[in-house]
């Protein structure tokens, strides 16, 4: 084997190791934010889906809301131009 092909397969080693040196510190990093925030044990799972169906259903009720505001501010104006249609033709029971 050359100088130069003892090389390439040193430095694959190297960035093979490095890689797994990454890949074990970032894991390792993951675990210790993750206990910081008191998501480490097995509940961990439900309450983060249980997280996210409120978030759903805080966005569904923003959305309902938001709809619901909206079409009675229509209705209200829809009421005071009938009303207005109403009394300026002088309409009379």
């Amino acid at each position: 084997m050359s100088d130069v092909e003892s090389r390439r397969w040193s430095d694959s080693d190297d960035e093979e190791r490095l890689k797994s040196l990454l890949r074990e510190a970032s894991e390792e990093g993951a675990r210790k934010a993750l206990k910081r925030i008191g998501l480490e044990d097995e509940k961990a799972v439900h309450d983060m889906r249980e997280l996210r169906s409120l978030i759903e259903s805080w966005r569904l009720i923003k959305k309902t809301t938001t709809q619901t505001v909206i079409r009675a501010i229509t209705f209200a104006i829809l009421g005071l131009i009938t009303a207005g249609i109403y009394f300026k033709t002088g309409v009379k029971p």
